[in-house]
């Protein structure tokens, strides 16, 4: 085998306020070895959560890119890397896969789907199907894997909206978490749940269990305290009908992981700002907010108007983590949960002839693109009348005046100034302990990376090649995360969605994480076409054993190019 076309890039010399000391001691090199592209006339949607066979050697990845959904299944048992080709920036945009069978969803399941996670041991694939239609149940699909072509097993009914799979490592069970979204003119909000479907000796059940959050409905007050958040219309009167929310109604469980001993699963409630646990012995669900971070002690740059980089600490800013992505690896037989603080706001509209018409129905505002706005909780800060202790800002361009904040938390005292500010995401990742405290966070650490690294092109958008463009919506925006051993060290593999690179931080020590690498297939020159990988979706490791290659592999699907990329550890 060649060497490979494309090394991780890493920087020995960044910003004194961040502590690049382990950076220097780089533990691997990482090398971008196989890239398939999917659908490339028209990409977007077409590589999104992937998934690997260690038996067979090949990636699963959901395509959602046409009118119907399918999961291309791509061998990854040889890589031909002299193949791959880098254009003048150094970016690879060609590919050396492809795909080798196509499983066409529709033919047994109708929907869209959102997830796919694989059963070794059983030759498993499960994949999450969402109904068209919102307020209809989806479903899960099962397949038999164990040859070359999978064969369609059966459908088991989950919840509204399953938005991610996965097995248990004992593969006696799997968890859904069905996110339960509003439909546009929130007259439908269905709840979210988390299924649980068991399997005996390989055998799929008929039917899920599902677990719902109505026992939580009384205790809003309470878990707001716990820094969990409940963002909706509540109260507002639309089409003629007064939204009344509950708390089961606006928990939306986005993305599970389950702990090595298979006895607890965790589930990211990403708008909520939390996380519920759930003991599945008894399918008992404990929920833990995860509190707000204070931007008095770290920097960001909170303006995509500011002429670059601007890097500052903000008294009265806060955010919420709201994590997308996690996973849940152990540490001499405890368990701990690396989370990627992505952050969400919700923004929902209907059909309306036009803005007359609209403003009749109760909506709030008329594009002729989206329809008629229902709800948005997201709004420039410079909008909102801050108090005193905010004297310190201009509140405009030049500082937190374009930063998109929650309006309906931080006016304590309901006088219509703002004592406290509330941004979306934690442009960070963390780490939690079993019971969903926080241990580690990796602070402002990201944004001031990328901005070392990328200079004004940091903050990028996923679909354009617009440097600082983000930096007043949730930064490079952590989405996507993977964990995995090399050697004996463990490591989280974090990948920004906007910003299209992943950075790695050695997790052994969980309190004591550290950054050790960063690497990217991305052009960003500003203003040309966007060329490389774009918007790391779905992430999964694999280990050295059961690796085409002998070494560990990271492998990404990229939302926005439609590729499956295939990264290649190798250790000094």
């Amino acid at each position: 085998m060649k060497k490979p076309l494309l090394t991780a890039l890493v920087i020995s010399s960044l910003s004194s306020s961040f502590n690049f000391a382990h950076a220097t001691e780089k533990p691997f090199e990482i090398n971008l070895i196989g890239r398939a592209l999917l659908n490339a006339p028209s990409p977007e949607g077409a590589a999104e959560i992937v998934a690997y066979q260690n038996s067979k050697k090949r990636i699963f990845a959901i395509n959602g890119s046409g009118k119907t959904s399918t999961v291309e299944i791509i061998n990854a048992t040889k890589f031909n890397v002299s193949d791959l080709k880098q254009s003048a920036k150094g970016v690879t945009n060609n590919s050396n896969l492809s795909s080798v069978y196509t499983i066409n969803l529709a033919e047994h399941t109708k929907g869209n789907a959102n997830s796919i996670a694989i059963a070794e041991k059983h030759a498993l694939a499960a994949v999450a199907i969402a109904a068209d239609k919102t307020g209809e149940k989806g479903s899960i699909a099962f397949y038999d894997i164990s040859g070359d072509k999978p064969a369609f097993i059966k459908n088991v009914e989950v919840g509204y909206l399953p938005d991610m799979v996965t097995f248990t490592p004992d593969e006696t069970k799997v968890i859904v978490a069905n996110e339960g979204e509003p439909s546009g003119d929130y007259l439908t909000d269905p709840e979210g749940s988390i299924g649980i479907i068991t399997i005996d000796n390989g055998k799929v059940a008929d039917k899920a269990t599902l677990l719902g959050f109505n026992q939580f409905n009384a205790q809003q007050a309470k878990l707001e305290q716990q820094g969990m958040v409940f963002s909706n219309p509540n109260g507002q009167t639309i089409k003629g009908k007064k939204i009344v929310t509950t708390v089961a109604q606006d928990i939306e469980p986005e993305y599970v992981a389950v702990s090595k001993d298979s006895k607890k699963a965790y589930v990211s409630l990403q708008e909520n700002n939390g996380i519920a646990i759930v003991d599945l012995a008894t399918n008992t669900i404990t929920l833990q907010g995860l509190g707000f971070k204070d931007w008095s002690k770290y920097k960001m740059d909170a303006s995509d108007k500011d002429g670059g980089i601007n890097m500052k600490a903000y008294p009265g800013l806060y955010g919420m983590y709201q994590p997308d992505t996690l996973a849940s690896y152990t540490v001499n037989g405890k368990s701990y949960v690396v989370i990627a603080n992505e952050g969400d706001g919700r923004e929902y509209f209907f059909d309306a002839k036009d803005e007359e018409a609209c403003k009749e129905q109760g909506g709030l505002d008329f594009d002729k693109k989206d329809g008629c706005l229902s709800f948005v909780n997201d709004i420039r800060a410079k909008k909102l009348t801050l108090a005193g202790n905010f004297d310190y800002l201009k509140n405009d361009e030049t500082d937190i005046g374009r930063l998109k904040v929650n309006p309906q938390l931080g006016d304590k005292d309901g006088d219509g100034k703002y004592e406290a500010l509330y941004t979306f995401g934690g442009r960070s990742f963390s780490i939690l302990d079993n019971q969903g405290k926080m241990i580690f966070d990796s602070g402002d650490e990201i944004g001031l990376l990328t901005a070392k690294i990328h200079g004004q092109a940091f903050n990028n958008d996923e679909d354009e090649n617009a440097g600082d463009a983000r930096s007043d919506a949730k930064g490079a925006e952590p989405e996507a995360l993977t964990v995995g051993q090399v050697g004996d060290r463990t490591y989280a593999f974090v990948g920004l969605e906007r910003m299209g690179g992943v950075v790695v931080y050695d997790i052994t020590e969980p309190s004591k994480a550290h950054y050790v690498d960063y690497f990217i297939n991305r052009g960003l020159e500003e203003g040309k076409t966007i060329t490389g990988d774009l918007a790391p979706e779905g992430m999964t490791f694999v280990s050295a054993k059961n690796s085409a290659t002998g070494k560990p592999l990271v492998i990404i699907g990229n939302e926005i190019s439609g590729s499956v990329a295939v990264w290649e550890i190798s250790t000094k």
